[in-house]
């Protein structure tokens, strides 16, 4: 009796900690063939999944390819909208514990700080709503030119982004940012910015030993043969061949300190070669509307 116990615990405690939208990976399916569950289409659906979620968290850039300058900083509230397109055809959906709806919110925090030589660090720090999960980023942009007044200011940032708390899983991403806008001057201390930009990121993923028959029942569970049965774990994402663009644009306003910006992004993730379903997988795009509010001193 004793032995059962441990693994009940585990069990309920999981389903409680569990919020709407936490992952539940065995809901891809179960890439082990004979194993409880198993689709061929299991670590193509990993694959999907991990690359629509490398987007959601890199959706946002919310800054002109300008710097601050060596004493500029910049501390600002955001938040991205997330949409995620539907797959027209097969079994995929995001593998969330409650049923998702809608947007997907994505309140954050970034802090930016201008350094001497047109360099700029930055920071964010990222909760993905009705989850225990988030995301942090680390970026460093060099303005290539930047305060000329007949040329607009070019400027190249580069980001490391990995997902917090996933259970199960492992998400990291690495971009290189090209972007080119212009301030133009209303008046005073008052600016406005429009900005276009193109992203490359690079996705890696891995995950844990998952169970793919949580449901198993209580007398199964207390059985040696089964308590190790149907745990497998997804085939990697290897950064390298797992890259995708992303377009955006936006504008910012600044009146004294105060700045005031929003911003749209669509990334595009396009297809790949699912060897085990012996077929071609199409990644949906993910679009995201994103808008900040916060100070520049």
């Amino acid at each position: 009796m004793i032995g059962r116990w441990p693994f009940l615990l585990l069990a309920l405690s999981g389903v409680a900690l569990a919020d709407r939208y936490d992952f539940q990976l065995a809901k891809l399916g179960n890439p082990q063939e004979g194993g409880f569950g198993y689709s061929p289409r299991a670590d193509g659906n990993f694959r999907v999944f991990a690359r629509q979620m490398a987007a959601a968290i890199t959706s946002v850039n919310l800054a002109p390819p300008e710097t601050l300058g060596h004493s500029g900083f910049s501390l600002t509230a955001e938040l991205s909208m997330v949409n995620f397109s539907i797959p027209t055809a097969g079994e995929y959906r995001l593998p969330t514990t409650g049923s998702f709806e809608g947007w997907l919110r994505v309140p954050s925090l970034h802090l930016r700080k201008g350094l001497p030589a047109s360099i700029e660090l930055g920071a964010r720090a990222a909760w993905i709503e009705q989850s225990r999960m988030g995301a942090a980023t680390l970026e460093v942009k060099w303005a290539v030119n930047e305060g000329f007044t007949y040329f607009p200011d070019i400027g190249i940032r580069g980001t490391l982004t990995k997902l917090i708390n996933g259970r199960d899983f492992d998400l990291t991403t690495g971009g290189l940012d090209l972007g080119i806008g212009k301030q133009l001057a209303l008046g005073g201390t008052v600016t406005i910015t429009p900005y276009v930009g193109w992203n490359l990121l690079f996705v890696g993923a891995t995950t844990g030993s998952i169970d793919f028959h949580p449901s198993r029942s209580l007398a199964s569970s207390d059985t040696a043969s089964e308590q190790f049965t149907d745990y497998y774990v997804f085939t990697s994402l290897q950064a390298s061949a797992n890259a995708h663009n992303r377009f955006y644009g936006g504008v910012r306003f600044i009146a004294g300190v105060v700045q005031l910006g929003a911003e749209v992004s669509y990334s595009v993730i396009g297809r790949f070669r699912d060897t085990k379903a012996n077929e071609d997988r199409d990644v949906p795009s993910v679009f995201a509307f994103n808008a900040h509010l916060g100070l520049d001193f």
